[in-house]
């Protein structure tokens, strides 16, 4: 059965637009922590630490939000191109550098160790969806 299930994965892996995936799960993510930031900041704080900056706070989610929202379109869209690519891949190692940095030294809590590991995967699919496909197809994600 364990085989089977190795061979069904790496055929779905095969067939699958993974510069797709990597928007959509990037999309949903983004989506979610970032509202509930704005929606629920007391849980957020229970869960990520205190924060003296709520303002601040908000003003992430609201731009992981915007991040997220492109990418979903552009997933929906099956348009990924460079700028999509660039989007996905710049803020994914903007907040794994961070998250990973801030967190290892104890100014941030561990909490966002997980975030971070979070943005590990999504550029490892980046990239495996580069390596794959290429950056992008002439005309794919441009305004049509």
């Amino acid at each position: 059965m364990r085989g089977r299930a190795q061979e069904s994965l790496r055929q779905w892996l095969a067939r699958t637009d993974l510069r797709r995936l990597a928007a959509g799960m990037q999309c949903v993510w983004y989506v979610l922590t970032g509202l509930w930031s704005l929606v629920d900041i007391h849980s957020f704080m229970a869960v990520t630490g205190p924060k003296t900056d709520i303002w601040l706070v908000r003003t992430v989610g609201a731009l992981v939000i915007v991040i997220g929202s492109v990418l979903g379109m552009a997933a929906i869209r099956r348009r990924i191109g460079l700028q999509e690519m660039a989007l996905g891949v710049g803020s994914a190692l903007a907040l794994a550098v961070v998250e990973i940095g801030y967190a290892a030294t104890g100014v941030i809590s561990p909490i966002y160790l997980i975030d971070g590991v979070v943005e590990l995967v999504l550029l490892g699919l980046w990239f495996a969806g580069w390596v794959r496909g290429g950056a992008a197809q002439p005309g794919v994600g441009s305004m049509q």
